[in-house]
């Protein structure tokens, strides 16, 4: 193979559908030799299939996967250096330990005393020294694990793929298994890609990770990075917990958010955008003197959580905030907020309002499916085709009873701002809505969708050779 890249894998530009759905949406990613890299993000968000393309147990649908700088796209499982250690172990129950992590070195005509070695070390590596022989059916859920991570590695892989490989243990267990994980990583310096939709385990494992969502990446860094600098408002409620809130950049270092405005280091912001703003609830100083705070709010909720208390708080404003703190404060007292400048996180919004591609004819406008009537104005420019049209957050009416819309769709994603909440709606006609509303809704809940033709507005310029919708495919 040639070795003259600096990654251990190139990823680019792969795609991979499953019918008609995308279940990787134009992958770019580069996996440096020796790192622990983590492919994290929740159910259904592609992770998994993107370590069984490297496996080489799916093919891309498009686009190319190198190792070493060698193609590999089409080579099948058993060509690659690669060893993947499964959630389920899929150890051989008529086999024992010793037989289970030798099967690959037999299949390789080794000799018995090269395979006994090797086997041994393997031990070794993984703590088991002394499980030679032992039945797999005897031996606890960490124990087959361990056996199943030995197998992979006495093959000396240049690559170990893990998907989600602790979560079927109890949590002490995956505690103590993220401890040998990374040891074992640091002993053997080989290179590590994991799978997880643990966001703690992420942080504690890794060298970089990458953050996905609906088959897209949302962003690649540090552990630090991001939970410290999230690249977007998904990533920002994803990694642990944050306040988010809807915020206005009055100029460089300065933002109105939440009724306040408070400094901040954030520049390159246009004066009056609209953004959003990042707080972590460790990051907010809480004091009974109200006077010099930002903020002033009531607690409404106050729970021990054995390190620290996780209250809300709600401000005079109407803001709810969550916040961590070693001290206590009774609910129901008044308390003064505070974040210094460092502690807070400036976003550019993905969007500010939702953009679709629609359909015009004469006075009759289709978007997603259904017919307005939009009598034309001065402004328009009077063609027939395809436009574009702008539809506010706040100006689209969900019911639970999906008769009551004009059309339907499910709920996608939910994140709080605050004082209410940001949804992301699938509509049956395939397109999404982002809709701000007071009501909470649950994840997958299919609702009625109304939108009124006043509500509309045509944007100017984009007549027929408009783009497809650019409403960011991203929650």
């Amino acid at each position: 193979m040639n070795t003259t890249s600096p990654h251990i894998i190139d990823v680019r530009n792969v795609s991979k559908l499953f019918g008609e759905k995308k279940a990787l949406d134009n992958i770019n990613l580069a996996v440096h030799k020796g790192e622990f890299m983590t492919i994290l993000g929740p159910s259904g968000c592609g992770k998994t299939t993107l370590l069984r393309l490297l496996a080489g147990f799916e093919k891309a649908s498009s686009g190319e996967i190198k190792l070493n700088g060698e193609d590999i796209t089409a080579v099948p499982p058993y060509r690659r250096p690669v060893n993947t250690v499964f959630q389920k172990y899929a150890l051989f129950p008529h086999l024992n330990v010793f037989d289970n992590i030798a099967f690959g070195l037999k299949l390789r005509g080794m000799d018995k005393a090269t395979i006994a070695r090797k086997v041994r070390s393997a031990l070794r590596t993984v703590n088991m020294s002394d499980y030679d022989y032992r039945d797999v059916n005897s031996l606890s859920g960490g124990q087959q694990q361990r056996i199943a991570i030995a197998r992979a590695i006495v093959n000396e892989p240049e690559l170990l793929l893990l998907d989600e490989p602790l979560a079927a243990l109890d949590l002490k267990m995956r505690k103590d298994m993220q401890i040998e994980l990374k040891q074992m990583h640091e002993r053997l310096g080989i290179t590590f890609v994991y799978v997880t939709h643990d966001q703690e385990e992420a942080l504690t494992l890794s060298d970089t990770i990458v953050v996905m969502s609906n088959g897209e990446i949302q962003q690649i860094g540090t552990p630090t990075d991001i939970y410290n600098e999230p690249a977007n408002a998904f990533v920002a409620d994803f990694i642990g917990e944050s306040n988010i809130l809807d915020g206005v950049m009055l100029h460089d270092c300065l933002v109105r958010t939440a009724g306040s405005e408070i400094s901040c280091v954030d520049k390159g912001f246009a004066k009056d955008e609209e953004v959003d703003v990042v707080i972590r609830p460790e990051d907010i100083e809480v004091s009974t003197d109200t006077a010099g705070a930002q903020f002033t709010a009531t607690v409404t909720s106050s729970i021990f959580k054995g390190v620290h208390y996780e209250m809300l708080a709600e401000s005079k404003d109407g803001y709810e905030f969550l916040i961590q703190d070693y001290k206590h404060f009774a609910v129901g007292q008044e308390v003064g907020l505070s974040v210094t400048p460092d502690n807070i996180h400036i976003m550019r919004k993905e969007r500010t309002a939702n953009v679709l591609e629609a359909k015009r004819r004469g006075d009759i406008i289709e978007v997603l499916g259904v017919e307005y009537r939009k009598p034309r104005t001065a402004d328009d420019d009077g063609a027939d085709g395809t436009i574009m049209v702008s539809i506010p957050f706040g100006r689209i009416e969900l019911f639970d009873n999906e008769q009551d819309g004009t059309f339907n769709g499910d709920v996608s994603f939910i994140l709080y701002k605050g004082d209410h909440y940001h949804l992301t709606v699938d509509t049956d006609w395939g397109g999404k809505l982002y809709v701000d509303t007071q009501d909470q809704w649950d994840l997958g809940d299919h609702v009625g969708i109304t939108i009124s033709a006043d509500d509309i507005t045509i944007i100017p310029g984009c007549g027929t050779h408009a783009p497809h919708d650019h409403n960011d495919r991203r929650p």
